[in-house]
């Protein structure tokens, strides 16, 4: 197969941000985000292999090997699988700023793979774009975990395996704050102090707050939400490597929130809320703890219902 065969010769697409893990699915539970996300081009080349022509927006400082770029890698992951000797460049609009806990590695994997499935005119679904875009956030995170790559892909609250992703119903209104500071936390520093065994009881508490937190969404039981989502294995090990973290924490729920804790591998922190009422303000409540831990944040509000990944220009 060739990239003769599709007649379309430039393809731009989008990726949004995302949370991760959403405090008790560690790997596996993700949702999209409105707002912030990141942009990947695909030209037709008349060179051999896939070329990085231009990283530009708010991140610069990234790999411009093929072999060590998310997007780069993820589209080679798909060519393999379809048989296509690539002539391909890229070009990445970074809106996502690195070491977030925003699933910036993550969308320009995505990004890029749906972009490359139209260019290719491989007319391929999210389901089986996945295994691509999750080789390439391999490349950057150090595993494959799909918590990020699945709820960009799919869009809304999403459960991803290694070989499949759930979508997961939410109760109407369902608003997230997410709030990133101007710091940042390395995904492998994050995992390192995960590293120790922990308790049998710990993970059984955790495994039944996530059960509580899907039991919920199914069934459009806020309390059952509330009651579950509260992280006892992955956040007390990472909360030291984010400062004002607590106060962070408890800004969101003196306001309302159903459960707060860290998005991804953090340092951005977030909130779930029965609605957009009064989102607002616990959003610069949590501006405002991280200022007392001397960090300059920008909160983000969002349906956790948000829209996945897209193309937004063929021709």
């Amino acid at each position: 197969m060739s990239l003769i065969d599709s007649p379309i010769s430039q393809v731009t697409a989008f990726a949004p941000a995302s949370v991760g893990n959403v405090a008790v699915g560690f790997d596996l539970l993700g949702h999209a985000l409105c707002g912030p996300g990141d942009r990947v081009l695909l030209r037709k080349s008349a060179q051999a292999g896939i070329t990085i022509r231009r990283i530009h927006g708010c991140v610069e400082a990234l790999p411009r090997e093929p072999k060590s770029n998310t997007a780069s890698c993820a589209v080679q992951a798909l060519c393999d699988a379809l048989g296509i000797k690539p002539s391909i460049e890229i070009e990445i609009e970074k809106g996502i700023p690195l070491s977030s806990g925003l699933g910036g590695s993550a969308a320009s994997a995505v990004a890029a793979v749906v972009a490359a499935n139209r260019l290719l005119g491989a007319n391929l679904g999210p389901q089986q774009l996945y295994p691509f875009a999750l080789a390439g956030e391999a490349v950057a995170s150090g595993a494959a975990h799909g918590d990020n790559v699945g709820a960009q892909l799919l869009g809304g609250l999403v459960l991803a395996t290694p070989d499949r992703l759930v979508s997961i119903p939410v109760p109407d209104g369902l608003t997230a704050v997410v709030v990133h500071p101007d710091y940042r936390v390395a995904t492998r520093d994050a995992r390192k102090v995960l590293t120790a065994p922990f308790l049998l009881e710990t993970v059984v508490r955790q495994s039944t707050n996530l059960a509580m937190v899907l039991s919920g969404c199914f069934q459009s039981r806020l309390e059952l939400i509330a009651e579950g989502l509260v992280d006892v294995m992955v956040e007390p090990r990472r909360a030291s490597l984010i400062p004002g973290f607590d106060g962070v924490r408890q800004a969101a729920l003196d306001h309302g929130a159903l459960g707060a804790s860290i998005s991804g591998a953090g340092p951005s922190v977030f909130g779930w809320f029965r609605d957009s009422t009064g989102a607002a303000d616990a959003g610069a409540a949590m501006v405002a703890a991280f200022a007392r831990a001397r960090l300059s944040a920008q909160a983000y509000l969002s349906p956790v219902q948000s829209a996945g990944a897209r193309v937004e220009e063929s021709r």
